[in-house]
């Protein structure tokens, strides 16, 4: 009966036994598909960091694209008026000339007009006007007087017509200040 007992525990310690190494090799298993499923998910995460690093870094290209495009536009058209500007000055210093001839005088007057009006069309503005407060952001005093009687830095005569396209200065008016 000895022999029996053995018999029976020796199979009862081998069926433990193939039933522990089953339940190791599941956890094996269970454990390899789990780091499987744990890489994978770290590579997903990782394609899409870079996808949307990606996307991102595209969408900042698109905008800095339409801004530099936007810039070059407003640089061509400055360059234009900065060379109208001196067209510009000599009509006004014939229209102060007081010419003799009227007629003369009236079409200058009339292209002065129509040039100035297509500027302000296209957003161009005049500035530097005699009384204004002196801003050296948009100013170049040429010339200072002395005077009590007036407010200090006031423009007390314009020279050259400033110029400014939006917020950007085309041409500062050279103008002569009051200190």
């Amino acid at each position: 009966m000895k022999k029996k007992d053995n018999i029976e525990k020796n199979v009862k310690e081998t069926v433990d036994n193939a039933k522990e190494t089953a339940g190791n090799a599941e956890a094996t298993v269970e454990n390899h598909e789990l780091t499987e499923l744990e890489k994978l998910q770290s590579d997903y995460n990782d394609i899409n960091d870079k996808y949307l690093r990606a996307l991102a870094e595209y969408d900042n290209f698109r905008k800095r694209s339409i801004r530099e495009k936007e810039n070059i536009a407003i640089d061509a058209k400055i360059s234009v008026i900065e060379k109208l500007l001196p067209v510009i000055d000599n009509l006004e210093r014939a229209l102060a000339s007081g010419n003799e001839n009227d007629s003369l005088q009236k079409g200058v007057e009339m292209i002065m007009t129509q040039l100035t009006q297509t500027l302000a069309d296209i957003g161009v503005e005049a500035f530097g006007k005699i009384g204004e407060h002196f801003d050296p952001n948009f100013h170049n005093a040429v010339m200072h007087d002395e005077d009590e009687s007036e407010n200090i830095n006031v423009i007390s005569d314009v020279f050259v017509k400033g110029y400014k396209f939006g917020d950007r200065v085309i041409r500062p008016a050279a103008v002569k200040v009051i200190n």
